[in-house]
């Protein structure tokens, strides 16, 4: 590897979606900021996000119902402060949004925004860009911050793990504090060091932990891996979402059929063309995503399919390609005309409800790091997201973490220690890397996945043991690489994931355990504890 080097900022931020770049963008009159991104800036969740953004805008619409939409999806689990906060908070974030210059698509008459409806809601309150809400917002905001002068974009630089008094064993009369973060620098092949008054992890979800997902490969549990490791409690791991509606084309990976093509008319339909969501909820179509994932993947197993049919061919052509253009052209260009015929879809790992526990100020466990986005358990979400509350749960958070970052007085950063690689040589078998990556993934699917059994959660522990040994023992005597460092957050990610799931003795929204088939009647968070945990 090369020489290493050390750069200081006044703010780190970890992830460079919606969260980490509307963040950046809010602090950078006022603070020096450097973004992490492993990949480009386009590479994240938040540029594949579809639907759109929940907000009442409507006039027959109220926060009161978008709480209430919220609470119930969540399936009783949800922080309701967290959840009022959020709804309460909402408008003004959009408009800093539309301030920004996002096009946002307007209704018919070109007065208004068009507002669409998705599984859960009450109401039509869901604001969006065409079918490509996210990358609308995202192409908005990396220009606005490629154009900052107070704003460094590293790409290609994957975290390492960051860096607190404790794992140095520095004496801190304010307990276990966050300094910054180790970085490799995946161009030069070097590890370099970022020191930072203020750190945000940003990274996202975990969704490559399974073997089908919406999830672009980005997806590690990079931030909730390195936030566990730093001693930060993790809750609510056992709630991941599945998108009901994946595409099922050979050539068409994680490629995302929006729910909004329900809320627009879109029928599930079995092979012979036989409506089946009545059968299983009164809401059909419209209920939450929990209930048709299972729903979708009840009649799979038990007819032996392949995938089930969305239809949205009685709606025009023209209607369709209007509101829906990049879903329209994407199934086109793989041989499905979907105004004349139905789109073979599946149901595929989504979004991760839970993460790194968080206060309403998007503050951690420890002094100076900060959780924003799918990376957070802010206890909106509970044990099911509402449609469309992902981005909104980003852009609210980004401005608390901002708000509290700029109370605080900035004081100098400390010169930190080198990364250590004295002791380490070349891998020499890197297929080890892609071996365990690929059996990773597969066990999850089969044993973790949308049913649950207490058999199929032990024999995934198992196996994340025996993996965790051997990655923490290439991990001790190797060069670190992006791919090693992928796989070393996605057995941590599984391994909270796995112990959550244990843990909650109910099926609860998106838990379901066949051995636990009712819900108690008291509904609790799973709540995480690492060891040497000191609070905060």
């Amino acid at each position: 590897m090369a020489s290493h080097s050390q750069a200081q900022y006044d703010v780190l931020i970890i992830g460079s979606g919606l969260a980490g770049l509307s963040l950046a963008l809010k602090l950078a009159s006022h603070r020096r900021v450097a973004v992490v991104t492993k990949k480009s800036l386009m590479e994240s969740a938040s540029a594949w996000a579809q639907g759109g953004i929940a907000t009442v805008l409507g006039p027959d619409d109220t926060l009161a119902e978008h709480i209430r939409d919220t609470l119930n999806a969540g399936a009783g689990l949800c922080d309701e402060a967290a959840a009022r906060y959020v709804v309460e908070h909402a408008k003004p974030a959009l408009d800093w949004l539309i301030a920004q210059g996002v096009p946002f698509t307007r209704d018919a008459e070109g007065r208004d925004y068009h507002l669409t409806r998705e599984g859960g809601h009450s109401h039509r309150r869901v604001i969006h860009a065409a079918d490509a809400t996210g990358m609308a917002v995202q192409q908005t905001l990396i220009a606005k911050a490629m154009s900052h002068p107070n704003i460094t974009l590293l790409e290609q630089h994957i975290a390492v793990d960051l860096i607190t008094t404790r794992k140095l064993g520095w004496d801190d009369a304010h307990g276990n504090r966050c300094l910054g973060a180790y970085v490799l620098d995946c161009q030069r092949d070097e590890v370099v060091t970022l020191a930072a008054h203020d750190t945000i992890l940003a990274t996202g979800g975990a969704g490559k932990v399974y073997l089908y997902t919406t999830n672009p490969d980005t997806a590690t549990g990079d931030g909730i891996a390195m936030g566990w490791r730093a001693g930060c409690r993790v809750a609510n791991m056992e709630f991941i979402q599945f998108h009901p509606t994946c595409l099922y084309h050979p050539h068409a990976k994680s490629f995302l059929i929006s729910e909004a093509l329900r809320g627009e008319g879109g029928l599930l339909e079995l092979p012979d063309g036989e409506r089946f969501m009545p059968w299983h909820d009164d809401r059909a179509e419209l209920a939450p995503r929990d209930v048709v994932a299972r729903a979708i993947d009840f009649e799979m197993k038990k007819r032996g399919l392949d995938c089930v049919y969305l239809d949205i061919t009685h709606k025009p052509q023209a209607f369709l390609q209007e509101h829906f253009p990049t879903i329209y052209a994407r199934c086109l260009a793989l041989g499905i005309d979907m105004a004349h015929q139905p789109i073979p879809v599946v149901p595929a790992a989504h979004y991760t409800c839970g993460g790194i526990l968080t206060d309403l100020d998007a503050r951690t466990d420890l002094d100076n790091l900060y959780a924003v986005g799918e990376t957070a358990c802010t206890g909106l979400h509970g044990a099911n997201r509402l449609a469309s509350n992902s981005l909104l749960e980003c852009m609210v958070f980004a401005d608390a973490a901002a708000r509290d970052i700029l109370s605080k007085p900035l004081t100098g950063t400390v010169a930190l220690p080198q990364w250590d690689e004295s002791r380490v040589t070349d891998a020499d078998e890197e297929i080890v890397i892609s071996h365990n990556w690929d059996e990773l993934r597969r066990f999850m699917w089969d044993y973790v996945g949308i049913v649950r059994t207490t058999k199929r959660l032990e024999r995934a522990q198992h196996r994340i043991r025996l993996l965790h040994e051997e990655i923490n023992e290439y991990y001790a005597n190797f060069h670190v690489t992006a791919d090693l460092l992928e796989l070393r957050n996605l057995v941590m990610s599984a391994d909270l994931i796995v112990q959550s799931a244990l843990a909650r003795r109910e099926s609860r929204g998106l838990h379901y355990s066949k051995d636990f088939p009712e819900m108690l009647p008291t509904a609790l968070p799973t709540v995480l504890v690492p060891s040497g945990y000191g609070g905060r």
